[in-house]
C-alpha cells in the first residue's frame, strides 16, 4: 500500500527552534560585509590579530602531528595553567572542576544542557547578549528579563538588585549575569554579587555568570579583573562560570572557551561534551596554554587600546545633540540612543545604506535594547572618530 504524503511527518523542526528570531546583528551586517565602502563596528572583536606567540604555538602543534582527539574535559596542561591562572586572579580553584569548551558559547550551551529541563523558570539581566538569553528557550525553559536603567546623573547603567532578587523566587532554576555586559558595559559590583549569592544560595537557585569581558574593564584604571563570582563562591555553591579566550586573548576565530562547575557536576558535564563535540582541538588547547602564560603584555597593550576608543568615541557621541550614551565600565562597547529612533534594525539598515556605518541594532539583544545602537569600539581613534563624521552626516540628511 502505498502512503499518501499527508500520512508522512511534517519535516519542521521543534516550536522552540522555529520561533528563534534570525540574528538582526547579522540581518545587517549580512547585507554589507565585504563593501570596502563600509566602516564595520557592528561584530564584537577586536581589530588587530591574534598575538604572534599564540599563533605561533598553533603551527608549532600542527607541524608536531597534533591532529588526533584528545581528552574530553580538556588537555590537563590547558586544565592547569587555567587554574593556575583564576586561582591568581581569584580564589583558588581547583582543577578538577574546569572542563575546556569549543568556544564560551558552547560553554553556555553545555551548562544549560547540565542544568535546565522544560518549564524550567530562568531569570536574566538585559540588555543581553542574544546567544546567552536564547540558549535556555532553545531548552524549553522560560526567561523572565529584569532590566536595567541609564542613570542620568552618573550616566552609567544600574542594576535595581532588589528588583532582581524580587524575581528569583522558590522554584527559579537560574539566573542568568554577563558582567561586564554586553551590550551596555555594566558591571555588577563585589557588594551586589555577594548579595545575589547569598539569595540564591537559600532559595537553591543556580547561578550562570558568563564572565567573557572579565579583564576588560576601565573603572578603576588600575582593575586587573572585573569582580567575579569566583571571588567569593565556595566551591560546592550551584555556580557554573563560562569564560572563553576570544576577548581577553584577541581570539575570537578561534572558538575556545571554559567553564569553571562545581565538582559534583564535572562528571555529566564531561558526558555532555562527548555527545556535544567529543573535545576541543588539541593544537588550539596548546596555543591556548601560550596565550596564559605569556599574554598578559598583550592583553595590558590591548586594554590601553579600548581605552582610548572608549575616550575617543565617547567623547565625540556625548558632543552630538539629541544622543544619549551611557558609559561603559567594561567590555568593547557604546551603546547608545539618537533621539526619536524607534526601530533600531531600520536605522542600523539606514547608516549602513546610506553613509556606510555598520553598527549593531539594540533589538538584538532583547526589546529592552530597541532604540539603541551598540557600537564596538576596539578599533584605531581615527577610525572611530570617521564612523562619528559618518553619523553626524546621516543626521543632517535627516534634519
Amino acid at each position: 500500500m502505498q502512503l499518501e504524503l499527508s500520512q508522512f511527518p511534517v519535516a519542521t523542526a521543534r516550536p522552540e527552534v522555529r520561533a528563534l528570531s534570525e540574528s538582526r546583528i547579522r540581518q545587517v551586517a549580512n547585507a554589507a560585509m565585504g563593501r570596502e565602502d563600509v566602516l564595520p563596528f557592528w561584530f564584537g572583536e577586536p581589530d588587530g590579530v591574534t598575538p604572534l606567540a599564540i599563533r605561533e604555538a598553533a603551527k608549532q602543534s600542527l607541524d608536531a602531528g597534533d591532529t588526533f582527539y584528545g581528552p574530553t574535559l580538556g588537555l590537563p596542561a590547558l586544565r592547569e595553567s587555567l587554574a593556575g591562572y583564576l586561582s591568581r586572579l581569584h580564589r583558588p580553584v581547583d582543577v578538577a572542576r574546569i572542563a575546556i569548551t569549543n568556544s564560551g558559547v558552547n560553554g553556555l550551551m553545555l551548562a544549560c544542557q547540565a542544568i535546565l529541563s522544560p518549564g524550567d523558570r530562568v531569570v536574566a539581566v538585559v540588555p543581553l547578549w542574544p546567544n546567552l538569553v536564547e540558549i535556555p528557550v532553545i531548552l524549553g525553559a522560560v526567561v523572565d528579563r529584569v532590566a536595567l536603567s541609564l542613570n542620568p546623573q552618573s550616566q552609567r547603567w544600574h542594576l535595581d538588585l532588589d528588583a532582581l532578587l524580587a524575581r528569583l523566587t522558590p522554584g527559579t532554576r537560574a539566573v542568568l549575569i554577563n558582567s561586564p555586559n554586553n551590550p551596555t558595559g555594566w558591571v555588577m559590583s563585589a557588594e551586589d554579587q555577594a548579595r545575589l549569592l547569598a539569595h540564591c544560595r537559600h532559595h537553591r537557585i543556580w547561578i550562570l555568570s558568563d564572565e567573557a569581558y572579565e579583564r576588560l574593564v576601565f573603572q578603576p584604571t588600575d582593575s586587573t579583573s572585573a569582580p567575579s563570582m569566583l571571588d567569593i563562591a565556595h566551591p560546592d555553591d550551584a555556580l557554573i562560570v563560562a569564560n572563553t579566550f576570544s576577548k581577553t586573548w584577541q581570539m575570537t576565530g578561534w572558538r575556545l572557551g571554559w567553564l569553571v562547575t562545581p565538582l559534583e557536576l564535572i562528571g555529566d558535564l564531561g558526558k555532555l561534551i562527548e555527545f556535544n563535540t567529543s573535545c576541543a582541538p588539541t593544537f588550539i588547547q596548546k596555543a591556548g596554554v601560550v596565550a596564559i602564560e605569556t599574554g598578559e603584555p598583550d592583553l595590558a597593550a590591548f586594554r590601553q587600546r579600548l581605552i582610548a576608543g572608549r575616550e575617543t568615541l565617547l567623547t565625540a557621541l556625548q558632543a552630538i545633540p539629541g544622543i544619549t550614551a551611557g558609559i561603559p565600565d567594561g567590555a568593547m562597547y557604546a551603546f547608545f540612543k539618537l533621539e526619536g529612533t524607534h526601530d533600531s534594525v531600520a536605522l542600523a539598515q539606514a547608516l549602513v545604506q546610506t553613509v556606510g556605518l555598520g553598527l549593531a541594532p539594540g533589538s538584538a539583544f532583547g526589546p529592552e535594547g530597541e532604540g539603541w545602537l551598540r557600537w564596538c569600539f576596539a578599533r584605531p581613534p581615527a577610525l572611530l572618530l570617521d564612523g562619528v563624521r559618518r553619523l553626524k552626516k546621516s543626521i543632517a540628511r535627516e534634519a
